[in-house]
Formats: structure tokens, sequence, C-alpha cells
């Protein structure tokens, strides 16, 4: 435990941050003999590495002088056309280099957005459960939180609009919906496309604006990855934000938002305060990546690979689970959400868990208001196939004996 000698000095505002749970667990289980089903970790093997290095060298030996060197703060023009172009195999169209702004990975982007858009008290509609770094933003800008329970299907849009006609009569708006519609995180669900247009047409009839975190839209493995919320948006109030750590490499911290040009024109002035700009010299590689095709080629060997680590996983937990837990069939992304029987607290059996070697993420940090006690978050990207299995045994094993 750190000494408290300077909380004296800190702000008002530093008693609101949290820390991760995720990067916690990647810090105690770092060079241990642990089976790490706790991180977000793409699989190392899918990292385009030869086609990186041949771009670095050709980045360095054509770009130095400017690859070197400081850019723009919405990022450098070659990255911008070059996501104009990706976005549009998402279906994302009628935008250009103006609408797009590069971040330091899509956490970056949400750290913006929340903090230019969430004030205090302000009414914030979440996932339950969703991604707690998201919500770990979100709770440092101490909003109302509302949440909206997730189903097989997706987040229940009965409830959530249930829930806006009753702050409507109270005389109270919503400001924002932060959703992850595609593999959520941790969730594992996908809301289908009528889905989709129901909750534009919610955000329209009662004027909140929506991010949309597309994370894992290139990474849905079974059927078609339906199209993000924002290529319906006729309106401009869906912002969207996508990242190159699942598709090319999280090392680069590179992300990307796509809004509207007033809203990135805000965007641009809070960056400029907090970094000044993206590293130059890993968006000129990136750019040249999308244009060499490296990322779309990649992409059906990744999907491929964690569809097979994911049924892996899904055989596993179906032999050694519990008969009365139940659990997320995800068809894209990187999680299995777990929940077990009630009367198990996920939080205080971890320590037990990493006894045994196997560590998982308890899943109450993915609610706003820390329920969801007897749930868990597993990973199936990252571990090998052969410790999958012996990850989840070990895992069952710890969860009976706490039943018993």
């Amino acid at each position: 435990m750190l000494m408290a000698k300077w909380s004296k000095f800190l702000s008002k505002d530093t008693a609101l941050l949290k820390t991760s749970e995720i990067r916690d667990l990647l810090k105690l289980t770092e060079g241990k003999n642990v089976i790490s089903l706790a991180g977000g970790l793409p699989d190392p093997s899918t990292f385009p590495a030869e086609d990186i290095k041949n771009i670095t060298d050709y980045v360095l030996q054509n770009y130095a002088s400017r690859a070197l060197q400081y850019s723009a703060t919405a990022g450098i023009p070659e990255l911008r056309k070059e996501l104009v172009n990706l976005s549009s195999q998402r279906g994302i169209t009628g935008i250009n280099e103006n609408n797009i702004f590069v971040t330091v990975g899509s956490q970056e982007a949400l750290f913006i957005l929340f903090n230019i858009f969430v004030d205090p008290g302000d009414h914030v509609f979440v996932e339950m459960p969703s991604y707690l770094a998201a919500l770990n933003i979100l709770r440092a800008r101490n909003p109302q939180f509302h949440g909206i329970p997730l189903t097989e299907k997706g987040p229940d849009l009965d409830k959530f609009e249930e829930e806006l006609r009753r702050l409507k009569a109270e005389g109270k708006s919503p400001k924002l919906l932060y959703i992850i519609p595609t593999a959520q995180n941790p969730g594992g669900t996908t809301l289908d496309m009528e889905g989709r247009k129901r909750v534009l047409e919610l955000a329209s009839q009662y004027d909140f604006l929506i991010v949309e975190d597309d994370a894992y839209g290139f990474l849905v493995f079974e059927g078609e990855s339906p199209a993000p919320i924002k290529a319906l948006d006729k309106e401009g109030r869906v912002i969207y934000t996508g990242t190159f750590s699942k598709i090319l490499a999280p090392g680069f911290r590179l992300g990307w938002i796509v809004a509207d040009e007033e809203i990135i024109h805000n965007v641009e002035l809070y960056k400029q305060n907090v970094d000044l700009h993206t590293p130059s010299f890993t968006q000129f590689i990136a750019a040249e990546a999308i244009k060499r095709n490296v990322i779309q080629n990649n992409i059906p060997k990744v999907r491929q690979l964690y569809r097979e680590k994911r049924d892996v996983m899904l055989q596993a937990i179906e032999e050694y689970f519990p008969k009365d837990a139940s659990w997320s069939k995800p068809v894209g992304g990187m999680f299995v959400f777990a929940w077990l029987p009630e009367k198990i607290d996920a939080l205080n059996m971890l320590p037990k868990a990493l006894e045994r070697g196997v560590a998982y993420v308890p899943g109450s940090s993915f609610y706003y208001d820390y329920s969801g006690r007897n749930t868990m978050r597993l990973n199936f990207s990252f571990p090998p196939k052969e410790k999958l299995v012996e990850g989840i045994r070990i895992l069952g094993q710890v969860i009976k004996e706490e039943l018993a």
C-alpha cells in the first residue's frame, strides 16, 4: 500500500478516478506461470510482423522527414484518406477526411469524447454490462447513469425506451448513449439491423448523441458483420470510434473517430491540450498497411483463428462449468461472458483462482453500479488452445468448490 504522502495536494477530481482491474491483473500475472483469461490481448501470431518490417523500411526511406516530425493534431492526411476507404468497408459512406480524427487508440477517443460532452449530473445511458475502461472514464465525469440490461440479442431496447419516456415525463433530457453494438465487450452480443435502426430513431426522437464503439466490427467470424449504426446516420448524431489494436497491432496505439465536422473541431481543440497529436511514425505505417491491403488480407486469418479458439473455450465451459451457470456465445470479438450461480462472488473468488494459476476479470467492474457480482469475463484470443482448455478446467474446479 502506498503512503498517502501527497494526497493533500491532489485535485478533488482524482477521487473519481478508478483503477482498471484488467491492467491490475496484467501487472499481477506478468512473468508468472498463470493462464491469463483476463486481458483483451490479440494472439501475437496474427501480427503481420514481416509486412510491418517492410513498410517501416519503406516509410523511413521515403517519408523520414515527416514520419519522425511533429504532425497535424487531427492526423496525417495519408491516414485520414485511407480511413475514409476503410470506413466504407464497414458501410460508412458520404464522409471525407474532415470527418476523420486519429487518436492514441480508441481509448483516447473515448476519453476525449466523454470529456467534451459529459458534465456532472448529465443523463448517460450504458449497457449492463459494458466496457469497463469506458465506464471508468465516465465515472470520473460523475454523470447520472442509466443502465440498459443486455439480452442474448443485445441491449433490451424496450427497457431503454421505457426509461427514456420516464425521464421525459420528469422533464429531464438524456445526453448520450454509449453502445458497443457488434461483438459487445464483455457480453459478446450483436444487435441486429432492426435494433440499430430503432436505437437511431430513439436518438432522434429524444435528442441525444450516440457514441458507437466498433472495436470488433472487423472481427465477426460467424455470418456477416452488420453495418454500424453510423452507416445509417443521416443527422450526424452518431460518433463512431474504431481501433487498429485488434486488426493490426495494439502496440501502435492507434484509433480513430468518425464524426460531424463540428464535433471533430472540438475533439481537435481538446487533444491539442492533451498530447498535441498522435505519433506520426505509426500513422505512416498504418496508412501504408491499409493501402497495401495488409490489414484487409490479414482479417480472414484472424477471424478463422478466433472462431476456432472460441469454439475450444465454449466446449471446455460446457464440459467443466456447473450446469446452472450460463454464458454468452459470441459471433465475434475476443470474449465469453459467464453468469455463475447467484451465491458466487467472482471478485472474492479471484485470489483462489490465481493461486491455482488462472486469471479472469470479475464481471462487477463491467456494471456501472458494480452489480453483477456473480459474473466473469473470459478471454479466448490470447492463450494457446491447450491452455484455454486447462484454464477452464481449473476454473470449473474452483467454481464447484466455491459452490460446495
